[in-house]
């Protein structure tokens, strides 16, 4: 049994089957999850667990090189992109904006999206991994 990280057998295997370039979406409760796309589902309440919660958790557990947003998310919702910015400054990782129709596109390629119960709009990040021996950040 482990003792401690991150507790959810399913998100605990994703993370450690990730390979260099390999995505993954944390995203709101509403989000659409694409035919084939593994989905992981926290959601327990309308805000619990919290967008901020899960995203600080897999941000201790996972090396990213990349982040993609929803290009509304800065006007839509400034704190949650603060919040990321917080966490990933753009001066350190490579982000990328685009429209939210293609974000969900997007999503298609990820290994799984990690369902929280946030209820706020553009409440989702696609994760690319780094390799881990690239650790300068």
């Amino acid at each position: 049994m482990q003792k401690g990280g991150i507790l959810n057998s399913h998100i605990a295997k994703v993370l450690a089957d990730l390979g260099h370039t390999d995505t993954i979406c944390i995203s709101d409760c509403g989000l659409p999850v694409p035919d084939g796309v593994q989905k992981i589902d926290l959601a327990l309440r309308f805000g619990h667990p919290s967008f901020q919660e899960v995203v600080s958790e897999i941000q201790k557990h996972m090396q990213v090189e990349k982040i993609t947003i929803a290009s509304q998310m800065k006007a839509e919702n400034k704190k949650l992109y603060d919040f990321l910015d917080s966490l990933y400054p753009q001066n350190r990782y490579n982000w990328t904006e685009r429209p939210h129709e293609d974000f969900k596109r997007a999503t298609r390629n990820c290994k799984c999206i990690i369902r929280t119960g946030e209820a706020s709009p553009y409440a989702n990040v696609i994760l690319r991994a780094d390799c881990i021996f690239n650790d300068e950040r």
